[in-house]
């Protein structure tokens, strides 16, 4: 598990350097990606790279590194006020809000509920969620980060149970450990990472 004492910036340039470079995959919702930043991000924010009139693919491609750190730090992290979560909390939440946007505060949010937080999973951090995770890592400071990449790594897990077009994510060709779950695992303590026989059983219903 990281210290998450790090700079944001830093976190923002190793979410870039996890995400990779442009993909365009029909089976991933999320279309065309260009280190993390999604065709659908590009086009609310009016970025015309191309400037032929329209947002697509085309201009997805365009954008480099130093653009795409700086759509993270503004849309995924200053935006929806990660910065007002415990500082353990930030990079894991972070890194899964680029992921899979609004779900990474409801993940959390669902969380803290189970530990008797009284708040709505909205996918919102306000002052009660902000507060609600304080008090939660106050009680539990060695395992709530714990906590919540293994309840992130369940998530990805049944996301692909449902939607088998995303068991490729989740599963690698050879049968391990696909970029899903070892990217949940980068914020989860080694004890707590499955091991390969237990992740290839867990997986084994998929075929």
């Amino acid at each position: 598990m990281q210290d998450m004492t790090q700079d944001v910036r830093q976190l923002a340039e190793e979410i870039v350097a996890r995400e990779g470079g442009y993909v365009n995959d029909p089976a991933d919702p999320g279309g065309a990606t260009n280190h993390g930043v999604t065709v659908h991000t590009m086009r609310r924010l009016g970025l015309d790279l191309d400037r032929d009139g329209d947002v697509d693919a085309a201009d997805v491609a365009r954008l480099d590194h130093a653009q795409a750190v700086q759509i993270l730090l503004d849309h995924y992290f200053t935006r929806p006020r990660l910065g007002d979560l415990p500082g353990p909390l930030q990079a894991t939440v972070f890194d899964m809000y680029v992921n899979a946007g609004t779900t990474a505060v409801k993940l959390l949010q669902g969380l803290l509920r189970e530990m008797g937080e009284d708040l709505v999973a909205d996918g919102v951090v306000g002052p009660v969620t902000a507060a609600a995770a304080a008090r939660a890592l106050a009680l539990a400071p060695e395992h709530l980060v714990d906590a919540y990449g293994i309840a992130r790594r369940n998530y990805y897990l049944a996301l692909a149970d449902r939607r088998p077009a995303s068991r490729k994510y989740a599963r690698s060709r050879a049968g391990g450990k696909g970029g899903w779950i070892t990217r949940a695992e980068t914020f989860i303590s080694p004890r707590f990472h499955l091991t390969e026989a237990q992740f290839r059983a867990r997986v084994a219903t998929w075929g």
